[in-house]
């Protein structure tokens, strides 16, 4: 029954995803990150992928949200008062820009979540800090997921443990 349950796929990444989201919060808090919660999201969603799909679209999501928290800066210095049409503007210009790198839609994704925490929610900072923080917050949460997922499939300890049970 336990060896069941350790094989469990449910099991093994609830633990993993708990410990990614665990790592990155406590990391988050750690640099009292103003919106902290950032963190862990990211790590969840990471995790929702393979080991080797992480790496790949991790890296897309972090360059994503580069541009995002890049691009609201400099949008906002142009718009500072956003309605909805300049928004909407906005997050069309970031599909073109992610485009014109030859990103994937995760970049786009990310980025665009990334220009809209940044100019739709009331912050008490510039939109440049805003930015620095909702990186910085999304890297760690990303980097506990890959971390985590490193872990899980190269560690010996785990593949001991996975062979015994």
């Amino acid at each position: 029954m336990l060896r069941n349950l350790l094989n469990n796929m449910w099991v093994k990444h609830s633990f993993w995803t708990a410990t990614a989201a665990m790592i990155s919060l406590y990391t988050a808090k750690l640099l009292s990150l103003s919106e902290f919660y950032w963190a862990p999201i990211s790590a969840i969603i990471v995790m929702q992928s393979t080991l080797g799909q992480s790496w790949d679209t991790s890296k897309q999501r972090l360059i994503g949200t580069v541009i995002g928290a890049v691009f609201a800066g400099a949008f906002n210095f142009v718009f500072p008062d956003v309605n909805t049409l300049s928004f909407g503007l906005g997050i069309f210009i970031m599909g073109m820009i992610c485009y014109a790198l030859k990103l994937t839609m995760s970049a786009y994704r990310l980025g665009g979540v990334t220009f809209a925490i940044i100019l739709l929610m009331h912050h008490s900072e510039v939109a440049w800090r805003i930015g620095f923080d909702r990186f910085v917050e999304v890297a760690l949460g990303i980097c506990a997921a890959l971390l985590v997922s490193f872990v899980d499939n190269k560690c010996p300890a785990m593949k001991v443990l996975k062979k015994a049970a």
